[in-house]
């Protein structure tokens, strides 16, 4: 049995569409509403809430491979849960900035996690991604209801990764052998810039979106609402404000793991052009 935690994220969907294609099973996905949640057929869908590891309980029982992302709640309970209920391996999505910056806060705590996972005695793959595709829904709004993004670090070129190349890397680390103990450091196959990601989603809809450049004090202002001063200053130094060689590194670790070269965010874009409409 594989458990898929985040099971309608951006990469648990994905995942469990791979993993359901592929005639994997049996598969079970955990979500918070197992009444409105949609899921492949077949695939065997359980509640739980990470803010209450005593409620993953059920969903644990038979598991022996876990899906599951790092930090979403108390990492040390949710991961003796799962070694008391004998899970053998777990696939734990982390963040490339364990090791890109490890000075940050967050940073700091995907490594606590990964730790924590290492000490439990399962096995283990951790996969470190960078700056997801995905990240452009914080546009959305803005380019449906007044056509044009307000960010900062316009020409800041990072290799974004489609939520789906993160999950294909998981599907054969939880189905193939030769992936314990291994850990990923995965990007998308070229750099692109914030201006870039939005004429990509303006090709998509097939119409004009502006883009203005905000200074860094701008955008923490805004940030600050949503995630708190600490989180605001860490994503600003990792989308621009502090980049080095090791987070603007282009890997082939998608291709090399998968055989199928890594999505470009081209593909994203187009995938995903309903939502900016």
């Amino acid at each position: 049995m594989i458990l898929v935690t985040g099971a309608t994220g951006n990469i648990g969907s994905a995942l469990l569409k791979e993993l359901h294609a592929r005639g994997v099973g049996p598969l079970r996905a955990l979500t918070r509403d197992a009444a409105r949640a949609v899921f492949p057929q077949g695939v065997e869908a359980v509640e739980g809430d990470f803010a209450e590891p005593a409620s993953l309980k059920p969903a644990l029982e038979g598991v022996r491979s876990l899906f599951l992302v790092s930090c979403l709640g108390p990492d040390a309970d949710i991961l003796e849960a799962a070694r008391q209920a004998g899970v053998e391996h777990v696939v734990l999505v982390s963040s490339i900035t364990v090791q890109t910056h490890p000075h940050l806060g967050p940073a700091n705590e995907n490594l606590a996690v990964e730790q924590l996972l290492k000490e439990t005695g399962m096995a283990w793959t951790i996969l470190r991604p960078t700056q997801f595709a995905s990240n452009a829904l914080m546009w959305a709004a803005s380019i449906r209801d007044h056509r044009i993004v307000r960010a900062p670090y316009a020409e800041a070129a990072l290799p974004t990764i489609h939520p789906a190349d993160i999950a294909s890397v998981a599907r054969v680390a939880l189905t193939e052998a030769g992936h314990h103990g291994r850990t990923y450091a995965l990007t998308g196959p070229a750099a692109i810039t914030a201006r870039q990601q939005v004429e990509a989603i303006a090709a998509a809809l097939g119409r004009k979106v502006a883009f203005a450049e905000i200074s860094r004090q701008q955008a923490h202002a805004q940030m600050s609402a949503a995630f708190g001063a600490e989180v605001a200053d860490a994503v600003l130094d990792v989308t621009g404000g502090d980049l080095n060689p090791e987070l603007l590194m282009v890997r082939d670790t998608v291709s090399r793991v998968t055989g199928t070269p890594a999505r470009p965010f081209e593909q994203w874009a187009s995938q995903n052009a309903d939502a900016f409409r």
